[in-house]
């Protein structure tokens, strides 16, 4: 059933080209920059921290927190961002030396436990990490994955982070660009249709969703 889902978000959408960075260093940085944030804005912080040349670990470190505050300033939270960002890029220097291919080249669960002791890294930001810049095969969950499944009528019986991520790990390959695709479709399907008020005449799911049958 999940296959399908995702042929029928794929039909009705197409590619969605995600992530969209030049980089996987840029891809960690706007993983740390989007929380709690539109997309949208975090492009505009991480713009500016191009124009500034401030986008490598080297250059975070040797900025202050309050320059780096004031370029990421349109994200939001951005006192609390800078220190995430200034917290990344200490941990890259000391951990690998600042050579993404090494820390890439460990195994999925040790990256993911590693990142997870980053200050301002959780489950979700992990795994952005892991899937969009290190490309390996783990599929996030956020809050518009959620709604989507639990509108549908498949939301598990715990209701944990972990709970959700295994539905689709134990349900589809092991394949990061099928998990890559398939999660940045749920996120267009959640931003443009599945909304808080959600438009159901819209969406290419209706015919599969609880919420939108009973309408």
């Amino acid at each position: 059933m999940l296959q399908n889902i995702y042929h029928q978000l794929m039909d009705g959408y197409g590619p969605q080209h995600w992530w969209p960075a030049e980089e996987p260093f840029e891809v960690m940085v706007g993983a740390i920059l989007t929380q709690s944030a539109a997309w949208l804005n975090a492009e505009k912080a991480i713009a500016n921290l191009k124009a500034a040349k401030a986008l490598s670990p080297q250059a975070l470190r040797r900025f202050s927190l309050s320059e780096i505050a004031t370029l990421i300033r349109p994200c939001g939270y951005y006192n609390a961002k800078a220190r995430k960002l200034k917290s990344l890029a200490h941990w890259l220097g000391e951990y690998c030396h600042d050579n993404l291919g090494k820390l890439f080249a460990i195994n999925t669960d040790q990256l993911r436990q590693q990142l997870l002791s980053v200050y301002g890294i959780g489950q979700e930001t992990a795994d952005s990490i892991i899937l969009y810049a290190a490309n390996k095969p783990i599929f996030v969950i956020d809050a518009y994955t959620r709604r989507i499944i639990n509108r549908i009528g498949w939301a598990p019986d715990n209701n944990s982070y972990t709970a959700y991520q295994s539905l689709f790990m134990d349900n589809l390959p092991a394949d990061a660009r099928l998990f890559n695709e398939y999660h940045a479709l749920l996120v267009y399907l959640g931003k443009n249709v599945c909304r808080n008020r959600p438009l159901c005449q819209q969406c290419c799911l209706q015919n599969i969703c609880q919420f939108g049958t009973n309408g």
